[in-house]
């Protein structure tokens, strides 16, 4: 078997690269991220350098026994609580690392619903700084001290920011300049435009268990695709959104 090319670079240094984008994920587990960095759209990213992302360790700032970073709420109650100094100065050190210092993004399910009105917005910042949760959570005066923009990606709880953090950056590249093949794609998808979902795709086989591929998609005639397309947009809003076109 040939041997496996080598992954894109995935930095864990403090080296400041050109790119369009740089996305600083501060994890308890930075190695959880390494496959997810090397894969399709956004390894292809980081190798024309593009995207630049670093991960860092939230361990190596703390000064406690074992590199502890979290202990017991007070007040008492299950689990534990991610502990200030570390996150803090962890925030603060990454942040003195590169400049702009980068726009704070706490991951936690006490935040604000990621849109793709948000996602438009981080696009818009050059660098990014993803905090990952862990455990019951983050001691609030971490909130207090820095200030972060809290993002939640649903109503539900995830063992910790990292999948968030992901869907973060999945979500944000796709609008940054050169990522995407077509530069269309990202501005005819859904949630493209407030409660609009994109009409539904076929390609080959024709035909398959029965189902055919629509004869209007077959016919040539852009301008009849053009108003099934958005027929069908239209139709798939609605049905999410049955208040849609209510006065």
């Amino acid at each position: 078997m040939p041997p496996r090319p080598p992954p894109p670079r995935i930095s864990f240094s403090d080296g400041c690269a050109v790119a369009t984008i740089r996305f600083d994920v501060l994890t308890l587990f930075p190695a959880i991220f390494e496959s997810y960095l090397s894969q399709s759209i956004l390894g292809d990213a980081i190798k024309a350098g593009i995207i630049e992302v670093h991960a860092w360790n939230i361990r190596d700032w703390s000064k406690e026994k074992h590199q502890k970073v979290d202990d017991r709420p007070f007040g008492g109650g299950p689990g534990m609580v991610l502990m200030a100094p570390p996150v803090v100065e962890c925030v603060e050190a990454v942040q003195a690392k590169c400049e702009p210092p980068g726009k704070v993004l706490m991951l936690t399910p006490a935040g604000e619903r990621l849109t793709q009105r948000t996602v438009e917005k981080l696009a818009a910042e050059p660098r990014l700084i993803l905090l990952c949760g862990r455990y019951e959570g983050f001691d609030d005066r971490i909130r207090q001290v820095l200030n972060p923009l809290e993002i939640s990606v649903g109503d539900f709880i995830c063992n910790g920011g990292e999948v968030p953090a992901m869907v973060v950056i999945d979500a944000v590249l796709r609008l940054v300049p050169g990522v995407l093949g077509d530069e269309a794609s990202a501005a005819d998808e859904s949630h493209s435009q407030n409660g609009r979902l994109e009409y539904p795709h076929y390609t080959r086989p024709r035909e398959y268990r029965g189902l055919e591929v629509p004869e209007i998609l077959r016919s040539g005639n852009h301008p009849a695709i053009a108003k099934w397309r958005e027929e069908q947009s239209q139709s798939r809003s609605r049905l999410c959104d049955p208040d849609k076109d209510k006065p």
